[in-house]
């Protein structure tokens, strides 16, 4: 069952990421709401690195993938969240899947390369998803916490 909060600023709704694609149709279709407009497409690790952290934590390691959406016509805002496991299947570099919604905004062509690129979700169904500003060949995904950063790349140091 979704979760959602409407005492916030912005007003968001919790889905799982089957639910996703109808939801969006829905909120840019339906004449009452008409969400126009994606503003961004963010992702987010909760994870603690620190062991003692991570114990103390209310809530699993998780990522979410954060949807601002606003309706042009009726002057409103609305943020969906869709809360995945940081690893399909809980096997470590396997990346968790959302569907796609750039046939819906196709502003999400940038947004969720740059999602997939910085913290590693994989969209399915995404016409062209790949790296957007790490090189094709960059091993990892820089948000996520435990991201350790290489000490070269291609034989230039880097600290």
């Amino acid at each position: 069952m979704p979760d959602a909060n409407s005492d916030a600023d912005s007003g968001w709704i919790e889905l799982s990421p089957t639910m996703l694609p109808a939801v969006c149709r829905f909120l840019r279709d339906e004449p009452r709401l008409h969400f126009n407009l994606l503003n961004c497409i963010t992702g987010v690790d909760y994870c603690h690195v620190d062991p003692k952290k991570a114990a103390k934590s209310p809530w699993p390691p998780h990522l979410e993938v954060v949807y601002h959406l606003s309706s042009l016509t009726h002057k409103h805002t609305l943020v969906l969240k869709v809360k995945t496991p940081r690893w399909k299947d809980d096997c470590a570099g396997q990346l968790p899947e959302v569907p796609s919604v750039s046939s819906i905004w196709k502003t999400a062509l940038w947004h969720e390369r740059e999602v997939y690129d910085l913290v590693g979700v994989w969209f399915t169904g995404h016409p062209d998803l790949r790296r957007i500003l790490c090189p094709e060949d960059w091993v990892g995904h820089p948000l996520r916490k435990d991201y350790e950063q290489p000490l070269e790349y291609h034989g230039i140091r880097g600290r």
